[in-house]
């Protein structure tokens, strides 16, 4: 691992005065030493990779000086409308520096959700005519590609990318210990949302920790797997994932069970429910105020109120936030009786109930199996 103090003053050594982007597990010590040491709005968590670009070239605008933006890879599709549209050579030059974790990295084994990323990672700048190099532990080389990559975006006023290999700029991983903010933990709220909705209920669970918990909710509880959509990649969409199938089985309950980071990551998804119909959909926002399965960073989920913006979208909702698990159960029998799609904020604390295991399943076994469920299907 790249010690983070000389990495983070090697930038501002060739210039760059600006972090924006969405945190990653694999660039977790870099952002973690961000949030710790660059000062006042020189560090900007964005809501989404687009919107990271959007904010830097902005910065480039007003100061002249060097931005530099970062993601997983994962997040590289939403970054490439506003890099060939915006940043572009041919449309306002716009000089950034592109820190990229490489997840799915070819030869050393990642979960199915990274595959097909990892292996166009490289590419992608390419096609986009974006210099670009791979990062490794040298600290000698890596100084010198600092210089190389900052030069070269100023000179030619371009984006250049650095691609970040698995350890290169990755922490100590460390548990995240549960905070005291709110008194439910996520997978209490997910049980008892459980408990309180119908057996054939359908549910479409977030990237991260949500779908973990509630896969093994379901193992715990002796249950089928049937009725679960989940959304191990893709943030942002589990909503959207549980509203087309809210529409086609309007007879059939569905919840999506988001999180504050992904909610805001697509909150144009939100504003769907305006013209549709679709009673059967209840979308749910577990909000711990924080980036948790990547490393904690806060998130802007408790200076967001959700359930205003759900409100004003269209949603049917009880016009606060629930804390209690108490509360869980009223506040869905009021909102499924509500006729229309129904929204409702759950505000938790950060953190696990113990250890829980990595998600390692058939992605073909699963979307087959709620395939069957929702098509009236026998499983073969």
């Amino acid at each position: 691992m790249l010690n983070q103090t000389f990495f983070y003053s090697e930038l501002k050594k060739n210039g760059v005065t600006f972090f924006t982007g969405v945190p990653d597990s694999y660039l977790n010590g870099f952002c973690n030493y961000l949030m710790e040491n660059a000062a006042g709005n020189e560090h900007i968590i964005a809501a989404n990779e687009g919107n990271a670009v959007g904010i830097a070239a902005g910065h480039y605008f007003a100061t002249g000086t060097l931005p530099l933006l970062y993601m997983q890879n994962s997040g590289m599709g939403n970054a490439v409308n506003p890099l060939a549209s915006l940043a572009d050579k041919n449309v306002y030059s716009v000089p950034m520096i592109w820190l990229i974790g490489w997840r799915g990295q070819p030869g050393t084994g990642d979960w199915a959700q990274h595959q097909l990323q990892g292996e166009i990672t490289a590419k992608l700048p390419e096609i986009l005519n974006i210099p670009y190099d791979i990062l490794s532990n040298d600290e000698e080389k890596t100084a010198k590609q600092l210089a190389w990559a900052c030069q070269t975006a100023m000179q030619n006023r371009c984006p250049v990318a650095l691609i970040a290999p698995k350890g290169v700029l990755a922490g100590e991983k460390k548990p995240t210990p549960p905070d005291t903010c709110y008194p439910m933990s996520r997978e209490e709220a997910i049980e008892a949302v459980l408990d309180c909705m119908p057996a054939d209920t359908i549910y479409s669970a977030t990237t991260g920790r949500a779908t973990r918990e509630l896969y093994f909710l379901r193992e715990r509880r002796n249950e089928s797997h049937a009725c679960d959509f989940l959304n191990v990649g893709s943030m942002g969409h589990a909503s959207s994932v549980a509203l087309g199938i809210a529409l086609a089985k309007p007879a059939r309950p569905v919840v999506t069970f988001d999180g504050d980071c992904a909610c805001m990551m697509h909150m144009g998804a939100l504003t769907m429910v305006s013209k549709l119909n679709v009673p059967n959909f209840l979308h749910i926002v577990l909000n711990n105020g924080a980036h948790e399965s990547v490393g904690g960073q806060p998130s802007a989920g408790f200076l967001v109120d959700f359930t205003a913006i759900a409100k004003a979208s269209g949603y049917a909702t009880l016009d606060h936030a629930v804390t209690e698990k108490e509360e869980i159960a009223a506040a869905v029998d009021i909102l499924r009786k509500a006729g229309k799609a129904a929204f409702l904020e759950i505000r938790i604390h950060k953190g696990l109930r113990g250890k829980l295991p990595p998600l390692d399943i058939s992605h073909e076994g699963l979307i087959t199996e709620l395939m069957n469920e929702l098509q009236g299907k026998e499983c073969e």
